[in-house]
């Protein structure tokens, strides 16, 4: 968002949008774009059932980087698409794998609502090889986090001041570490400020961003990836000419200042945090982490919590050099890696994001 919502208002009131009239505001919900998460479930082969609440996970800027082979009669293969990266912010693909790890974790979560259980080896033919082969068979008891899949959301709108209540802290440290205490919020939230200014300040990750972001119902229905900037609310501003690409990649406009702003407000606006650490950083861990994250996006779900992942310190280029060794500082064991980091609170409801369907995504069925 790159006007403050009150002027934005303001700028609608004063008749710039209303011009549109209402059958405009109204009908700027990209449907097709949203489809697969009505699909989920609804398919006659279980590991395309599987598969439809695969598609669904949290994965970084939404670039869905999963290709899959249906093989005989009850296996698959899940590839990397070599063409969904995001080399500057992402340079050794590791935020990529943890994506596809939640992609393997929801499937299995999945197919247990089936009776199924899924059998899953890891890069079965070597590191250039897919990055699993899943062989599915009876015997899989359903799982106790499977009813969040189609109701989680990675909420990036500011958290209310609300404590998170003991209980639901323990309940959630099963999966991660969280962190309440005043010390470690007020340093987070200052280290995700100066992590997010370096990532949205040198030009080429910033880019990077803006290259994804798809703007209003067309752009989002036509490529249901990337950075989806919709809705009433944003297309209004969209009209008026105060939310465009060259805006949002322009330092001296007043909309990349006022976007910078807000998303300021909304890091400091975090109550607790989750982290994910690990003792290696192999493809293995990288892909149990993944595991690890969607299942705390599902716990939290359950208990009425919102998420957001906040990777920008965790990222690996030279600028972002400070800010990695500060977090690693701060939250990790000598020679561990903290793999995810993610805002924990009490937030608003957000809406589903776009998905490619699934027979997009299906290199042979």
């Amino acid at each position: 968002m790159t006007l403050s919502r009150r002027k934005a208002i303001a700028l609608i009131a004063g008749g710039t949008i209303l011009a549109a009239g209402t059958g405009f505001l109204s009908t700027r919900t990209p449907q097709k774009a949203l489809a697969p998460w009505a699909a989920a479930g609804t398919y006659a082969d279980p590991r395309k059932r599987a598969l439809s609440y695969a598609l669904l996970v949290p994965n970084p800027h939404n670039l869905q980087p999963w290709l899959v082979d249906l093989e005989g009669e009850d296996a698959l293969s899940l590839y990397q698409d070599p063409d969904r990266r995001i080399p500057h912010t992402d340079p050794f693909d590791r935020q990529i794998t943890i994506g596809l790890g939640c992609f393997i974790e929801q499937m299995t979560i999945a197919a247990s609502l089936d009776g199924l259980r899924v059998d899953v080896t890891l890069f079965p033919d070597g590191p250039d090889s897919p990055v699993a082969r899943a062989v599915f068979s009876d015997g899989g008891d359903p799982d106790p986090l499977a009813g969040a899949m189609l109701d989680r959301r990675s909420c990036k709108e500011p958290f209310a001041a609300t404590p998170i209540e003991d209980a639901k802290v323990r309940e959630l440290a099963a999966f991660a570490t969280i962190y309440t205490d005043a010390p470690t919020v007020a340093a987070l939230r200052e280290l995700t400020v100066k992590a997010w200014m370096v990532e949205w300040e040198t030009p080429r990750t910033r880019e990077e961003s803006i290259d994804l972001m798809r703007f209003g119902k067309a752009q989002i229905n036509a490529d249901p990836d990337g950075i989806a900037l919709g809705g009433p609310f944003l297309e209004s501003l969209m009209l008026a000419g105060a939310l465009t690409r060259e805006g949002q990649n322009d330092p001296a406009s007043a909309a990349y200042k006022q976007g910078l702003e807000a998303y300021r407000e909304m890091l400091l606006a975090t109550p607790a945090y989750a982290v994910l650490t690990s003792p290696g950083n192999s493809r293995a861990d990288q892909i149990a982490t993944g595991a690890r994250w969607l299942r705390l996006n599902l716990a939290a779900t359950r208990a009425g919590l919102s998420l957001h992942p906040v990777s920008q310190c965790l990222q690996e280029y030279p600028e972002m050099a400070a800010q990695y060794g500060a977090v690693h500082d701060l939250l990790a064991a000598p020679g561990h890696t903290v793999q995810m980091l993610g805002r924990l609170g009490y937030g608003p409801q957000t809406p589903r994001t776009p998905r490619w369907p699934l027979e997009a995504k299906l290199r042979s069925s």
